[in-house]
C-alpha cells in the first residue's frame, strides 16, 4: 500500500476571510470514505444534503443494523494554521446495532491522514478528534472533547496516552443547534472553544508509534511522529447528525 502523510511543506493555505467549506446545496468538495468500502463511495446516501443542511443519516435497507460501518466525509484540501467552525445538532434515535458509547456522538476529525491511505475495512482516521456529544436530557455530558485514534496528545504540558480527555464544556441536550470554534496552529497547539471560552486546549499533537497503521505513516514522513496539519473530516458513528455550517479561516503561520 502506498502511504503519503501530509507534511508542513506540502499542506495547502489560501488567504482570505471565512472559507464555506460547506456549501449549503451539495457535497462538492467533500469526499465519503465509510468502512468496508472504497473511498468515494456514499454507502446508503450516509452523508446527503437536504432542505440547506447536510446530515448524516442511516436509512433501513443499508442499515439494518450498524455493524461498525463508521464513515468519515473528507475535506478535500488539507490545512495546516486556521480557525474551524462548525454548527452541528443530534437528531432523532440511534440506529440499531450502534455501540452505547455512540449515542448522540460524532466528530470533527483534524490533522487527519489522507483518506487515500485508510484502510478499507479501517474504522477511524489516524486524527486529533474534537469529539462532539450530545446530553440525554439530564446527565452532565461534555462536548468538544480530545479523542486520539493512533495518535497522541499533550495536555496540561504532559504526553497523555489516554485516548479521550473531556473538556470543561456545559452538557447540550436536546436537538438545539451548537457552535464549537477549534483554533489550529500547526504541531504547537489547538484549542476548543464553546460560547466564548476555551474549553480544551492541548499541544504538540503526534502520530502514536505503537499503532500499526499510524507507524505506516510515520515511515513516510521519513521517521518523524509530529503532526503539523492534515485532513479534516466529519464523522458517521450511528447516530444522525446534522451539520449546518462549516466554515474555516486560514492563519498565518
Amino acid at each position: 500500500m502506498s502511504i503519503v502523510l501530509m507534511s508542513s511543506s506540502t499542506l495547502f493555505a489560501a488567504d482570505g476571510e471565512w472559507i464555506q467549506l460547506f456549501n449549503g446545496k451539495n457535497l462538492d468538495g467533500w469526499v465519503p470514505k465509510v468502512r468496508y468500502h472504497a473511498l468515494g463511495e456514499n454507502y446508503g446516501n450516509t452523508f446527503r444534503v437536504e432542505d440547506g443542511i447536510l446530515k448524516v443519516g442511516y436509512d433501513d435497507r443499508a442499515y439494518p443494523e450498524f455493524k461498525e460501518t463508521f464513515g468519515h466525509l473528507f475535506y478535500h484540501q488539507p490545512y495546516t494554521n486556521y480557525i474551524l467552525r462548525a454548527e452541528y445538532r443530534f437528531v432523532g434515535k440511534q440506529v440499531k446495532g450502534g455501540p452505547g458509547w455512540a449515542i448522540r456522538n460524532s466528530g470533527l476529525m483534524l490533522h487527519g491522514e489522507l483518506p487515500e491511505t485508510m484502510d478499507k475495512d479501517q474504522d477511524f482516521p489516524a486524527s486529533i478528534e474534537v469529539q462532539l456529544l450530545g446530553g440525554d436530557g439530564k446527565n452532565k455530558r461534555t462536548t468538544a472533547n480530545i479523542c486520539t485514534p493512533g495518535t497522541h496528545i499533550e495536555f496540561k504540558g504532559k504526553l497523555t496516552k489516554q485516548h479521550c480527555v473531556s473538556s470543561t464544556s456545559k452538557t447540550y441536550h436536546g436537538e438545539q443547534w451548537v457552535t464549537v470554534e477549534v483554533e489550529v496552529h500547526g504541531h504547537e497547539s489547538m484549542k476548543c472553544i464553546m460560547d466564548g471560552e476555551t474549553v480544551f486546549e492541548l499541544t504538540h499533537p503526534v502520530l502514536d508509534d505503537g499503532d500499526a497503521h499510524s507507524k505506516l505513516l510515520i515511515g513516510a514522513n521519513g521517521g518523524d511522529t509530529r503532526l503539523f496539519g492534515g485532513s479534516i473530516s466529519l464523522q458517521s458513528e450511528s447516530h444522525p447528525v446534522e451539520f449546518r455550517k462549516v466554515e474555516l479561516k486560514v492563519l498565518k503561520d
